[in-house]
């Protein structure tokens, strides 16, 4: 097998003519590292456009169907001195892990040079008087050199590769002027000693780069706790399942190779690893991440089941309709991806000004150089200066200030039930002033039900529920379920009117009102249940009507009214007057509009644009796709086989309707946050470098704020999980 077949089964078709792979690249610490990376592929023939997030260390590529192989890309990352693999989970887990405990054994390397190293500095000079006599001081020197020159070649060596790769690939990251610091400190402590100088900086140099290691180490723990809350979807689904064979043996098949139409058995406890319908058995299932409820549902034969669902109650067999790379937790981690890669107007604000970091900090650290020595200073003092100011300016605070939050905030959505779409969607949602709903299958159930139960004899009910298996209509479907129907009568449909049947002797029919004969029967049903649709049944010349409504979804009311405590909140519905006027006094909502089409939602939307509101739409994402289209930003109500087809800005599954006010909350809050990131980012940098030229930080101290600012931006993206008790 070669490396091009092995690589083919990560790479996935986003479009029509495109192919697209998720890789985790190693070395990817600060902005610019991610310009190297975009600006190297993007010059790649073939490649649509790379994107790199510098919060989960990945990049997606992008690439014309056919134009390239998946190897091809893994060598250019290669030859830009960024290694890469393909994305899985317990892979990208197992990488992380391998990081850390290099960089902690880095880190306990140069912690016992610095120990040592300064326990010579303090035997040397601490209660002096005097200077020793330059034999003692040279020998103390050199018994320095020896710790620490070795302890910093190993423990260094995460930044020198770095720099190294970048320095071959043409393109400095911010690995270059740390490594060049932490030379610079060991050179000339090494050329002090050799002219019997004073001074040395051993002690300097294998602490400074201690320090540099800590904050590396605790950089990279504060990412990976960043993404532990975000969603890794890929990590819960199962890689194996067991395929039953023609003769009914099961055996352990990787899910790559399952195929649409293979038989999978599903045991007790374990996830189910693809989309499928239950072809035998009984079972409940934990199916929160389709639903979003937490309670289990019971599955029997024909029902669906999806991948990453738990099976807690007894074996299945399912018969698969999609596996690997197709199944709908396939679709929803690519919406998060995308979500989360995709450019916001901060992110490309933050991107171009970590491109200006490598030319500027070593301008500015050869321009604070030969300042101090224009103004007197020695060569010593001087590259002390300059080393500081080298370490000191770094963008990586400024890289993790948006994607941080980001990576966080798409996590915290989707265990509020909604998934983001587009990586501007945090944006515009955190801008919306008004909140624009459709009716039907938004505020309202997508599910039609019986209204008018409780007014119906038992025996009416068994009749027409029997009846209503053998119609084709959708609204039949709800006078079923009421009565609990298993088995259809047998009868003969008429298409668009309804079905007779004849039941011990009697004529039956079930249909519209008109058809019936039933309209005078159906007038006070019809002023009782304004907003339902009507259904008749006659059992000879006796008429029974049923109301079949789209009920109003089970926490619409708290839901709307917590979103008009911060938003003008209108309804825009294409259904009668009638029905859109009793949801919207059941919402307790004033303005309305009822009977429209999508050219006249499209009109009252342009409307309130020209009148300065930024208008979130929340409507069915394939019914109302032309007013989502021209909304200000846009949610849809989706159900699991509808996930793909839905262009919405962000979608959420389920019955209830509170994953809008999430997502109004916790939007807020993250644009909140990254704006608040970017002034931290700036405001160190304009507060820190000065401070470092003027000669007022000491490379410790800058190695502890390089680090320090990195983490507190990572540690403010945390914050982004939560949405509870915050303000509009």
């Amino acid at each position: 097998m070669t490396a091009a077949q092995d690589l083919s089964v990560f790479v996935r078709r986003p479009a029509a003519g495109v192919e697209a792979m998720d890789l985790v690249v190693d070395g990817v610490s600060c902005g610019a590292c991610i310009v190297t990376i975009e600006r190297g592929l993007g010059r790649q023939e073939g490649v649509r456009g790379a994107r790199v997030n510098l919060a989960s260390k990945r990049v997606t590529v992008e690439w014309d169907e056919g134009a390239l192989e998946p190897p091809t890309i893994l060598e250019k990352l290669e030859a830009l001195g960024y290694p890469a693999h393909p994305f899985a989970a317990e892979a990208a887990d197992n990488a992380e892990s391998e990081a850390e405990k290099r960089l902690l054994r880095c880190l306990g390397v140069a912690a016992f040079g610095a120990m040592n190293v300064m326990l010579l500095s303090v035997s040397l000079w601490a209660g002096a008087d005097a200077d020793p006599n330059p034999a003692t001081r040279d020998l103390f020197h050199w018994l320095s050199a020896l710790v620490a020159l070795p302890c910093a070649a190993y423990a260094g060596m995460p930044f020198f590769e770095s720099a190294a790769k970048s320095l071959r690939a043409r393109a400095l990251n911010m690995d270059a002027p740390i490594s060049l610091a932490v030379i610079l400190a060991l050179a000339m402590s090494v050329a002090q000693t050799l002219a019997h100088e004073r001074q040395a900086y051993f002690d300097s140099a294998i602490t400074l780069l201690m320090f540099l290691l800590a904050g590396r180490y605790l950089d990279q723990r504060m990412r990976r706790r960043t993404r532990d809350f975000a969603v890794n979807l890929t990590a819960i689904r199962a890689d194996r399942a067991l395929k039953l064979d023609g003769d009914g043996e099961a055996r352990e098949t990787p899910v790559s190779a399952i195929r649409p139409g293979d038989l999978v058995l599903v045991r007790v406890g374990e996830r189910v690893a693809v989309d499928g319908m239950v072809e035998d058995g009984r079972s409940e299932i934990d199916q929160s991440l389709v639903t979003g409820e937490t309670a289990p549902i019971e599955v029997a034969p024909g029902a669906s089941v999806y991948a990453g669902t738990l099976n807690l109650s007894g074996a299945l067999r399912v018969r698969v309709r999609k596996a690997a790379g197709g199944a709908l937790i396939d679709e929803v981690n690519g919406l998060l991806a995308k979500a989360v890669e995709q450019r916001s107007s901060y992110v490309a604000l933050a991107d171009r000004a970590a491109r200006l970091y490598v030319p500027v900090v070593h301008l500015a650290a050869l321009a604070t150089f030969v300042a101090w020595l224009a103004l007197g200073a020695s060569w010593q003092q001087a590259i002390v200066v300059a080393i500081t100011v080298l370490i000191i300016t770094c963008p990586c605070a400024l890289g993790l200030a948006v994607p941080a939050v980001q990576v966080v905030a798409a996590g915290a959505l989707f265990r509020h039930g909604l998934i983001l779409n587009s990586g501007e969607a945090l944006e515009r949602l955190a801008k919306a002033d008004t909140v624009v709903f459709d009716k039907t299958g938004t505020l309202t159930q997508p599910k039609p039900v019986l209204a008018n139960a409780a007014d119906i004899a038992p025996d009416d009910l068994a009749l027409a529920g029997s009846l209503a298996l053998a119609s084709k209509h959708p609204l039949a479907k709800a006078i079923a379920e009421a009565a609990g129907a298993r088995a259809p009568m047998p009868a003969e449909e008429f298409p668009g009117q309804g079905v007779v049947a004849t039941y011990r002797g009697e004529a039956l029919k079930l249909g519209s009102v008109a058809w019936c004969e039933t309209e005078a029967d159906a007038e006070p049903v019809a002023a009782a249940w304004p907003d339902a649709s009507l259904i008749a049944l006659r059992r000879g010349t006796r008429p029974v009507v049923f109301a079949v409504r789209q009920a109003l979804r089970l926490d619409a009311r708290e839901a709307v009214v917590d979103v008009a405590r911060g938003h003008e909140v209108e309804i825009l519905s294409g259904d009668r007057e009638p029905a859109v006027a009793l949801v919207a006094r059941e919402l307790g909502v004033p303005s309305y509009a009822a009977g429209l089409g999508p050219a006249d939602k499209i009109a009252r939307l342009r409307t309130l644009a020209a009148e300065g509101r930024r208008v979130l739409m929340v409507g069915d994402g394939l019914n109302d796709a032309p007013a989502l289209a021209a909304a200000h930003v846009s949610i849809s109500p989706v159900s699991a086989a509808h996930v793909a087809q839905a262009h919405a800005d962000a979608l959420f599954l389920g019955e209830k309707l509170r994953p809008v006010v999430d997502a109004l909350r916790l939007s807020a809050k993250a644009r909140r946050l990254m704006l608040e990131n970017l002034w931290l980012s700036a405001a160190y940098n304009l507060f820190a470098v000065p401070l470092a030229m003027a000669g007022y930080v000491t490379p410790l101290i800058a190695a502890i704020a390089m680090s320090g600012s990195s983490v507190v931006v990572t540690l403010n993206a945390l914050r982004a999980r939560r949405a509870k008790g915050e303000a509009w």
